[in-house]
């Protein structure tokens, strides 16, 4: 196996942070390139961007999306880039009746919908590891959810207001993973009955999980709802997305890694 890339910052090895499309990261890489400059290095069809940001050294790229394109990033991001612990952030559909949309869900667990390799191995069960969920670590769920409690206290009422959205509200639990777009009411009441502890629906955090549980790195996923995977699911995801998703990941992810630096 090859080394890993020069990524180093005085000694320190650097948190991954990534997301499946441009407008969930907000302004993160231009608030890097502001604090300490850029560096840009491409792996395997992947502009990886190295610097330090609010006080973190952090390598940020993008995961696009589904699972493989997911789980292909953040293997990169441990073999090739070194990083202690990996950070995604996103949007996802709601999936329990009180997850609406603006509200924030930080995962505890993660696991993949549209997995089910029966009669030969349980359904959700991943074959030959046993698991069908995978925990997010709880140091760094924690303080990103500790951000996200921020953020709605300082500015989950402003930003309500300017968005016609209700006030947010945090919630931790259980984020499932496959790779379609969940869109129709039928769809989100199936994950309903099969998974009722099912807080958010997405494309990534689950194959994330398992390649750092597999690699034995931290990870923690963020989802902000973007629309609650129902047949008005496509038109409210597109307009979250582009009118309000950076919004989101900007405040947050500023104070997480404001922390993060203060904590050292």
């Amino acid at each position: 196996m090859s080394a890993p890339l020069n990524t180093s910052h005085a000694g320190a090895r650097p948190l991954g942070i990534l997301a499946a499309l441009p407008q969930e990261l907000g302004d993160l890489i231009e608030a890097m390139r502001a604090e300490s400059g850029v560096r840009t290095l491409t792996h395997g069809r992947r502009d990886y961007h190295l610097g330090t940001v609010h006080g973190t050294p952090c390598v940020v790229t993008l995961a696009r999306v589904g699972k493989v394109a997911a789980a292909t990033t953040v293997s990169a991001l441990i073999h090739a880039f070194d990083v202690e612990a990996v950070v995604f952030t996103g949007v996802a559909g709601g999936v329990r009746g009180d997850v609406q949309v603006g509200d924030i869900v930080v995962a505890s667990t993660l696991m993949q919908h549209d997995i089910d390799a029966s009669p030969l191995f349980p359904r959700f069960e991943v074959p030959l590891l046993g698991m069908s969920r995978f925990a997010a670590d709880a140091a760094l769920a924690e303080r990103l959810a500790a951000a996200c409690e921020q953020f709605v206290a300082e500015e989950g009422a402003a930003c309500a207001a300017r968005f016609g959205t209700r006030e947010p509200r945090v919630h931790r639990g259980l984020i499932v993973s496959g790779d379609q777009f969940v869109a129709s009411a039928a769809a989100v009441a199936a994950l309903r009955d099969a998974l009722p502890d099912a807080l958010a629906v997405e494309m990534e955090g689950a194959a994330i999980a398992q390649v750092c549980y597999e690699y034995g790195v931290p990870c923690a996923v963020v989802r902000t709802i973007s629309d609650t995977a129902d047949d008005h699911a496509p038109g409210s995801f597109v307009s979250f997305l582009t009118g309000i998703a950076g919004t989101y990941s900007n405040a947050i992810l500023a104070r997480f890694l404001g922390a993060q630096h203060t904590a050292g």
